[in-house]
């Protein structure tokens, strides 16, 4: 059994007539009289009666019609996704992400990509932002997301938007430290995340041509600083938005003497500008972050 003759079957249903149904089919009538013939001894039973007026459907040939008809339906359905999956992108992406996803806006990322390449599988790996670069230019990511100073001219760096971080202390050194110097706040503790992080190199701008801290404690993950911060271990910079939140429940309080501004970026090796897969996650990206893009990133 074969496509063709489920549609001769078919299409003989519908005209009931050998010869209008080899017409319509563009077939000879032997042709189509051979594919009925076929099916009947492959299923073993008849599907027409042939008379005078043409050919009526038996009552196992009016059993077995409605799934021909899905059959045939359902090869069509597939061969049209295969038109429109034709010449999209297909691979597989590998994408760093840092932070919190929905500072990224990777769920919306997601949705998008799935729906306009539906062949480009996405995997994310959480990182360092520091580890970011370095995973990007030895091949292990295909792209990532990363914040801090503009990378090398080796990397394609699209800017998503600012990063501001304030200086945050638990809130019951509050009343203590709201209005000291900045030397009182470098006796306290400070939590860095380890070299060579984009948070450690923040503390360190921050820190440049001050007194520096006498203690610094480690911390590879924004909520663990920000946990400590809160549970009362020490002082360190948190991303504004967060700083705002945990100030407005009582955990922490802000230091009002500094704040330091960097960019998140999407980076990926320059020289992979073409390839298909970049292209389209680009596209995505413009879309998701269409509100906050500056204009000369949306034209790129």
């Amino acid at each position: 059994m074969d496509l063709n003759q489920l549609r001769s079957f078919v299409t003989v249903a519908k005209f009931a007539h050998l010869t209008r149904a080899a017409e319509a089919l563009h077939l000879s009538q032997p042709a189509i009289s051979g594919h009925i013939k076929a099916l009947e001894e492959q299923f073993g039973v008849s599907l027409f009666d042939r008379t005078s007026l043409g050919m009526a459907l038996t009552l196992s040939g009016r059993q077995l019609l409605s799934e021909a008809e899905q059959i045939i339906g359902a090869v069509q359905h597939l061969q049209h996704s295969a038109q429109e999956l034709r010449g999209q992108p297909t691979g597989h992406l590998k994408l760093g992400t840092v932070l919190d996803p929905a500072v990224l806006r990777v769920g919306d990322l997601l949705v998008r990509a799935l729906e306009s390449y539906p062949q480009i599988e996405l995997e994310l790996h959480q990182l360092m932002s520091s580890d970011a670069l370095a995973k990007v230019r030895d091949g292990t990511l295909d792209a990532s997301f990363y914040f801090g100073a503009l990378p090398a001219a080796d990397l394609r760096s699209i800017p998503l938007r600012d990063m501001c971080y304030r200086v945050a202390m638990p809130i019951a050194w509050a009343d203590e430290l709201a209005d000291a110097s900045w030397d009182a706040l470098t006796e306290r503790p400070w939590i860095v995340a380890p070299e060579p992080s984009s948070h450690r190199q923040l503390v360190r701008e921050l820190f440049r041509n001050r007194a520096q801290p006498q203690r610094i404690i480690e911390a590879d993950n924004e909520s663990v600083i920000v946990n400590l911060v809160e549970s009362g271990v020490g002082v360190s910079l948190i991303r504004a938005e967060i700083a705002a939140q945990s100030t407005k429940a009582r955990r922490t309080a802000i230091w009002p003497g500094s704040k330091v501004t960097t960019q998140l970026w999407l980076v990926h090796a320059a020289d992979r500008d073409a390839d298909p897969l970049l292209v389209a996650l680009r596209e995505v990206l413009l879309e998701v972050w269409a509100d906050a893009l500056e204009p000369e990133a949306q034209a790129s």
